[in-house]
């Protein structure tokens, strides 16, 4: 074959010459760029879905009541008025620091316990293992609303009614979600490490606080912003077992102010505001630890 015949032979493994040779690659361009341009479309739709309404929250904080409704919609306020954000931080502030106290207790405490029962069941030998990680996990399939009566019954007799136990301990005792995706974390370090402490001399406890506990760092932050998102968005149980306003968290206090300040649309706005304001930072600051920490724990989707 000469060069020349060598130049012209098509990329897709055809002999030259040969009906349809060489125009698969250019009649595969028009549709590899038709379904990048559909994937595209798809996804901004998606991102102004999710956008769009954080947008119209914030611009609503800062109007008068008479623009926020105003047709066409204005995104950019005119005259913003600040002031909204102290008239609602004065009513939620009590509020707000209420559901940051239980947030980061809760973040503590379920990531203390559920990172030891984690590591006992990855790294540990025991008769059961298997069945008691099984039964661990059968327990969260049972739909909370079949034990919330007999919850009730049971914090009213040991004095836990509007207090806030039940959004705590109950949370960080039984941490199943954190405990399986730590237990995924652990199996993935290497038993040299291991191994070698044990050799060192190293006692169980200190193999899991300074050689293990390091090594799932990133499966420690998914879990950790797991857990405080499910505290922070918590109104179910502060609405059922706490009374009290003194104690009462943010989410039920947001409820609260839309029916007080139903007709002050700029007011409402505000508290929803300073209330996205701590879960989307910890996300951020996190941001790189959560994917990868979902990643290593084998959590997709």
């Amino acid at each position: 074959m000469t060069a020349d015949a060598i130049t012209r032979t098509p990329h897709d493994g055809s002999r030259p010459g040969a009906p349809g040779a060489g125009r698969t690659r250019h009649a595969g361009a028009p549709a590899g760029r038709g379904r990048k341009a559909l994937t595209y479309t798809v996804l901004i739709l998606l991102a102004l879905a999710f956008v769009v309404p954080l947008v119209w929250m914030v611009s609503s904080s800062l109007k008068p009541e008479n623009q926020i409704m105003q047709v066409p919609p204005n995104p950019v306020p005119t005259h913003p008025q600040w002031d909204t954000y102290a008239k609602a931080g004065r009513t939620v502030w009590p509020f707000f620091l209420n559901s940051c106290k239980l947030a980061a207790l809760n973040v503590v405490f379920l990531l203390l316990f559920a990172s030891l029962a984690a590591y006992g069941f990855a790294r540990l030998k025991f008769a059961g293992k298997r069945i008691a990680f099984a039964m661990l996990l059968a327990t969260a399939m049972i739909p909370s609303m079949v034990y919330l009566i007999p919850q009730y019954i049971l914090y009213r007799h040991i004095g836990w009614i509007d207090t806030q136990y039940p959004l705590l301990i109950p949370r960080v005792l039984t941490p199943v979600f954190g405990t399986f995706l730590l237990r995924q974390a652990f199996k993935q370090v290497p038993g040299e490490l291991e191994d070698a402490a044990l050799i060192d001399g190293a006692g169980r406890f200190t193999i899991y606080w300074r050689i293990m506990l390091p090594q799932v760092k990133p499966a420690l932050a998914a879990v950790g912003v797991l857990t405080f998102m499910e505290s922070w968005n918590d109104l179910f149980g502060p609405l059922i077992f706490i009374n009290s306003p003194s104690i009462q968290t943010l989410p039920v206090a947001l409820a609260m102010f839309q029916g007080e300040y139903f007709s002050q649309t700029n007011l409402m706005m505000a508290a929803a505001t300073v209330s996205v304001i701590p879960p989307l930072v910890l996300f951020l600051m996190a941001q790189r630890y959560f994917v990868k920490g979902v990643t290593m724990s084998g959590l997709k989707g």
